[in-house]
């Protein structure tokens, strides 16, 4: 879970939790920490992208390099020589926005471009589209040398998770 504190929050909490206070009533102290529980509890939590991959593929880690020539089908091999099966969410996915704005480190609308660009100059093919992370699961699940990505890791059993090294 993260929370960022923003000045004014954080100038009350370095003061209220500073041990040079002096309070009459130590109330104040006990509800301000409460407050401060409460926010932490229910403030959105950012769930962090994970890169999935069918077990052929015997992979547990790729650089952010080879993970974006991946996704843009410039590498279509696996290390040990399986051919790579890309499948993604929609563009207008939020998910998909996610993955490719913090792993892949492009806009959405790059990554349209060159799949474009490659499908229709005949140099390569765009990849394959599922309708939901289920599907998209079910699919890396199913597919050798497959790779895809979830938000939620509690479903996903029997795929290689990819840790993705900067």
């Amino acid at each position: 879970m993260v929370l960022t504190v923003t000045g004014e929050v954080s100038y009350y909490l370095s003061f209220v939790m500073s041990p040079s206070a002096n309070y009459k009533d130590e109330n104040i102290k006990t509800i301000f920490i409460h407050i401060v529980v409460v926010i932490l509890l229910f403030s959105p939590q950012v769930n962090a992208i994970n890169v999935i991959s069918n077990i052929t593929a015997d992979t547990t880690s790729l650089s952010v390099t080879q993970l974006r020539r991946i996704y843009s089908m410039r590498q279509v091999h696996w290390q040990n020589g399986i051919p790579i099966i890309v499948y993604v969410l929609a563009s207008k996915n939020p998910l998909h926005q996610q993955f490719c704005r913090e792993q892949l480190r492009l806009f959405p609308y790059q990554l349209d471009r060159i799949w474009h660009k490659l499908t229709f100059s005949g140099y390569g093919v765009a990849p394959i589209e599922v309708a939901t992370e289920s599907e998209l699961i079910h699919a890396v699940k199913s597919t050798k040398g497959a790779i895809g990505y979830v938000e939620n890791l509690l479903e996903v059993k029997d795929v290689n998770i990819i840790k993705i090294d900067d």
